[in-house]
């Protein structure tokens, strides 16, 4: 640490990433992410405390003050309005902002240039330019998941563009850093081709890729606190920002590797292809339909009954029914348990949130590895809302664009019963296979409304 700041100001650095590092341990586990959350919470309450304490601050205590009653205020209101099935967009809301506030940080410091050495101006760039691309980047994302783009966005010659201003950015960049006056005009247009640059980069990617994408993001934010801690000579900014840059690109990693993708693929298979959403060439009449009363019978004699959620039990809130329908077959006697998708949902970990939500317990909830093989053995399986997670296609048909994706097998089980609204189809724009065959049966409507006709038939039959 640095021996000229305040001793306290040092203790209250060290104290913050240690919450830090506790948080993020404590967060790997559901059953102990609450407590995490808190932690790191502290954390960050301190990490905004110490600002006070530092000896450069000036005094602009007022206008801070203000800043953070009115961002704090914002954000708690709209937290507390948050659905959640839309946290996934509130995630991709708020890494954006984290990501201009970063870049702001190295904007500010290129207009006092006169005032740092070419090592922390270089930095400055990079953050600014690592900061604005995950800004662009999230709020594209943002906007993509809330419905405002139903399909790939794209325009002649995005490749020419995407690689134009991405040389202009860099160009800019290095002039930036190697003056040793301010050049504001220069430093907006920066500014705004780095952000052309972040969109550019976005545009290609489908929506079935988006929770990569955020998880890309996110990292991306985490790289430009850290460069920023350097600037500003913060330990807790260095470390925090680390932390957040391995975790993210771990994720990410791991996120990539769950759909048997690389990070390129994901990011640049669109380029130069205008994508339509494809729509279903078959339809109600070619598949085999079901009623309550006899999915009912399906679950209610089965010995084991797997539940598979995708975002259609988040878009209809279907989690609170769902653990009312287990609980109601394990006191018949039938085992019930949870198959997650590592992408389900539209982040990781969607699945697993709103189940916690309705207090389904953890061991009764398995990832894809570990219970994929087991398929065979179950009875009924009971998909809720799920479309491109359980297409067969992705193992069986190499035209398909999912081909490669691992998918869990239900449609290996005795008995599919796949709760459906409409005919649409999932984030790829891609026909559910799992449709159309033999050992499934399909109960069309609102997921709530079927889980609720189930529990009522279920009921009936004592």
């Amino acid at each position: 640490m640095n021996q000229s700041m305040p001793i306290s100001l040092q203790l209250v650095w060290f104290i913050a990433t240690v919450l830090f590092v506790i948080g993020l341990r404590r967060l790997s586990s559901p059953t102990r992410a609450r407590t995490g959350i808190w932690f790191a919470g502290l954390g960050m309450l301190l990490a905004i405390i110490s600002m006070f304490l530092h000896p450069e601050l000036g005094r602009n205590h007022v206008l801070i003050l203000l800043a953070m009653a009115l961002g704090g205020g914002i954000a708690f209101l709209h937290a507390r309005k948050v659905d959640m099935t839309n946290i996934p967009q509130m995630v991709a809301l708020y890494n954006g902002l984290g990501g201009a506030a970063a870049a702001s940080i190295g904007m500010l410091v290129l207009l006092h240039v006169s005032d740092y050495g070419p090592g922390v101006k270089a930095l400055a760039v990079v953050s600014g330019l690592i900061g604005w691309i995950s800004f662009s980047g999230s709020i594209f994302a943002f906007l993509r998941l809330s419905g405002y783009f139903s399909r790939r966005e794209g325009f002649a010659k995005r490749q020419v563009a995407y690689l134009a201003s991405g040389a202009l950015v860099l160009l800019l960049g290095l002039i930036l850093a190697t003056s040793a006056t301010a050049h504001p005009v220069l430093l907006l247009l920066f500014a705004l081709l780095a952000v052309s640059f972040g969109l550019l980069m976005t545009l290609p990617t489908s929506a079935a890729d988006m929770p990569v994408l955020i998880s890309f993001y996110n990292a991306l934010t985490g790289l430009a606190v850290a460069l920023d801690g350097f600037v500003l000579d913060n330990p807790a900014m260095v470390i925090a920002g680390t932390i957040v840059f391995a975790a993210g690109s771990l994720l990410t990693r791991l996120m990539a590797r769950s759909v048997n993708r690389r990070l390129s693929e994901i990011m640049y298979s669109g380029f130069g292809i205008q994508v339509d959403t494809p729509t279903s060439t078959h339809g109600r009449d070619h598949v085999n339909t079901t009623d309550a009363r006899d999915a009912a019978v399906d679950m209610a004699y089965a010995n084991r009954v797997m539940i598979v959620p995708g975002y259609g039990m988040a878009t209809a809130q279907a989690q609170h029914k769902i653990r009312e329908l287990t609980q109601l077959l394990d006191e018949r006697g039938v085992q019930t348990e949870f198959a997650i998708h590592p992408v389900a949902g539209r982040m990781p970990g969607h699945m697993n949130v709103l189940l916690a939500e309705a207090g389904v317990p953890y061991e009764k909830i398995s990832d894809l590895n570990a219970i994929n093989s087991e398929f065979s053995q179950i009875d009924v399986v009971l998909v809720v809302g799920a479309n491109d997670i359980v297409n067969p296609a992705a193992r069986d048909d190499s035209e398909s664009p999912l081909f490669g994706m691992p998918v869990l097998n239900v449609d290996h089980a005795a008995r599919v019963i796949v709760l459906k609204r409409g005919d649409g189809t999932g984030y790829a724009g891609v026909e559910n296979a799992l449709l159309f065959a033999p050992v499934t049966r399909v109960l069309f409507g609102d997921a709530r409304d079927s889980v609720q006709e189930l529990i009522m038939a279920i009921k009936g039959l004592d």
